[in-house]
């Protein structure tokens, strides 16, 4: 048994996503399921199929909830499963977050966490400074 991914963005930004890091690794060594949030949709709806999507999604060793923003309505909506023990939510989803959570698919849902949390920080970096460059 594995984690299990779950993504809340908005609109398609976790499915490109998906679908980029599927195509970079040939695979997707855990399941994983997004949900896409627009601006029309009703957030008690879609809290509802969160949970729905959660008990189907359980493997049994917990879920990562991976959100594309800190205190945007996905976000807020994926506190909604936050109420089980075994579910972790990291706010911020990049591609080096997602490839860094693919290339693990054997650690615990903690380990699994932090692997989210430094391989996103560790993707940020400033490739280029042209400040005072004429």
């Amino acid at each position: 048994m594995t984690v299990a991914i779950l993504i809340v963005s908005h609109n398609q930004i976790g499915t490109e996503l998906v679908n980029t890091a599927r195509q970079m690794l040939s695979s997707s060594p855990l399941p994983t399921k997004v949900i896409s949030i627009g601006i029309d949709d009703d957030p008690e709806h879609i809290s509802a199929q969160l949970h729905d999507e959660a008990e189907g999604l359980d493997q049994g060793n917990g879920i990562l909830v991976l959100t594309d923003m800190f205190g945007s309505t996905p976000c807020n909506i994926a506190c909604a499963v936050s109420d089980r023990n075994d579910v972790r939510i990291v706010s911020g989803l990049n591609l080096p977050m997602l490839i860094r959570v693919f290339n693990y698919p054997n650690l615990s849902l903690d380990e699994l966490k932090i692997k989210a949390m430094t391989g996103g920080q560790e993707g940020i970096a400033c490739v280029l400074d042209l400040k005072g460059k004429s």
